[in-house]
């Protein structure tokens, strides 16, 4: 996988591509982990502003945050005696888009081929 390049889908055939690719999935498939990136995606937060957006308590929220940043999704900088989390680049922001973006559009082709079919049947 080269960085700055177009991806090539057809590098997942690969099985240490494939198992990189599906562990950042894995770490997008937890709802916590998609709410904690949501508060990052809007601006840089602490562990104890996180919690407050998320409704998560703060040790919970540090160790999503732990796996987040193993996975290179987040990064942190020290602020004093606080650390400030962000996004780990553009393409974390990306992906979140892309995600939202593929379920929007499935849920609203779900619906038009629902109307579709009430309407065949009518």
């Amino acid at each position: 996988m080269s960085h700055g390049a177009t991806p090539d889908p057809g590098e997942l055939l690969e099985p240490q591509v494939a198992g990189q690719v599906a562990e950042t999935m894995q770490a997008l498939a937890t709802p916590s982990r998609l709410r904690i990136l949501a508060c990052l995606y809007a601006a840089p937060a602490s562990v104890g502003e996180i919690s407050a957006a998320v409704g998560m308590d703060g040790s919970a929220v540090s160790h999503q945050l732990r796996i987040l940043r193993h996975l290179g999704l987040v990064a942190g900088e020290r602020d004093g005696r606080r650390v400030v989390y962000s996004l780990h680049d553009d393409h974390v922001g990306s992906l979140l888009e892309q995600a939202m973006s593929h379920v929007e559009h499935v849920r609203l082709g779900l619906a038009e081929r629902a109307h579709r079919a009430d309407a065949a049947t009518a």
